[in-house]
């Protein structure tokens, strides 16, 4: 039987990387739609393929949470479970799938199989986000994806890429000195 308690380590790992999130996600560019690009794709995915699904989960989790409870965490230094009501409310629930698939994705060791969970769980992300849209703002599915979700997907395509790629040199760094993940 596996031991399901996360060592002291493992619970700094997983803190500093909601905090990673917290930052990344402050930054912000406005777009017309209500949904701005930002870095949060970046750092979901990196929190995914360096800690794993079940830390990575955890990581986003308390993201979610301290933001819903009022922390200034979200895009452009915003919080409130008002969030997960509005225009970008599917997105944040879709970063769950997101962080969990890239988790899993780390797992395996062949670097193609990796990034396409990580681009599937993406895509799950962005259908949530989508539909959520759709439905706050009245409009219909199609509309709402070529509104808020297909200019962003290169973008975050390249998020996943790139957070790959980060985890693959900081998973290196971090054996060097000793930290396990």
């Amino acid at each position: 039987m596996k031991n399901n308690t996360l060592s002291v380590p493992e619970i700094a790992m997983t803190g500093m990387f909601t905090a990673v999130l917290a930052v990344l996600s402050i930054l912000q560019i406005p777009m017309p739609s209500g949904v701005p690009i930002t870095l949060q794709t970046f750092a979901v995915a990196l929190c995914g393929y360096v800690l794993g699904a079940r830390k990575g989960l955890l990581s986003v989790a308390l993201y979610l949470l301290i933001g819903f409870m009022g922390l200034p965490v979200f895009t452009g230094m915003t919080s409130g479970i008002g969030k997960l009501f509005g225009f970008t409310g599917g997105f944040l629930y879709g970063f769950l799938f997101l962080v969990f698939f890239c988790g899993a994705g780390i797992r395996i060791q062949k670097k193609g199989t990796a990034v396409l969970l990580g681009i599937a769980g993406l895509l799950i992300c962005h259908i949530l986000g989508a539909l959520h849209y759709s439905f706050i703002a009245g409009s219909g599915f199609p509309q709402a994806f070529f509104m808020v979700s297909l200019p962003y997907l290169p973008k975050d395509i390249l998020s996943v890429i790139g957070a790959y790629a980060a985890a693959l040199a900081l998973g290196k760094s971090l054996a060097r000195a000793g930290v396990a993940v």
